[in-house]
């Protein structure tokens, strides 16, 4: 069971049939962290969570704006200056979208990444 798969395929589904919110059970630290990172670039309104005693559940309130989003698997390493590479395999053109890449500093975009010079694995992408 993949948490972060599951957060994309909802997350996509809703915005396809129209629904401004889907939510998302369990909650885990990266899922929330994805959500933040997609909230930065405008492709949600918002997350909460909501604490039920079974691991918790996410509400997203969605823009309509997520054309397509998904995970990486596998968990591809990328070096500091090999994000070219992925952006062609997994966004539908260049400066359109993002990928999300766990790094030493903690989750951040690969424009991010790139500007700060460090690489890491990449965990999703959204655009």
């Amino acid at each position: 069971m993949d948490n972060i798969a599951n957060l994309m395929s909802n997350m996509l589904n809703a915005e396809k049939i129209g629904k401004k919110e889907c939510t998302l059970k369990p909650s885990s630290i990266i899922m929330r962290k994805v959500l933040d990172i997609m909230k930065m670039n405008g492709y949600i309104e918002g997350h909460e969570e909501i604490e039920d005693g079974k691991g918790g559940i996410i509400k997203v309130i969605l823009t309509g704006k997520i054309n397509g989003c998904g995970v990486v698997k596998p968990r591809f390493s990328v070096k500091r200056n090999g994000f070219e590479k992925f952006e062609k395999r997994y966004l539908p053109a260049k400066g359109f979208g993002y990928l999300i890449v766990s790094t030493p500093k903690g989750l951040m975009t690969h424009v991010e990444a790139q500007e700060k010079g460090i690489g890491g694995r990449l965990i999703s992408f959204f655009y």
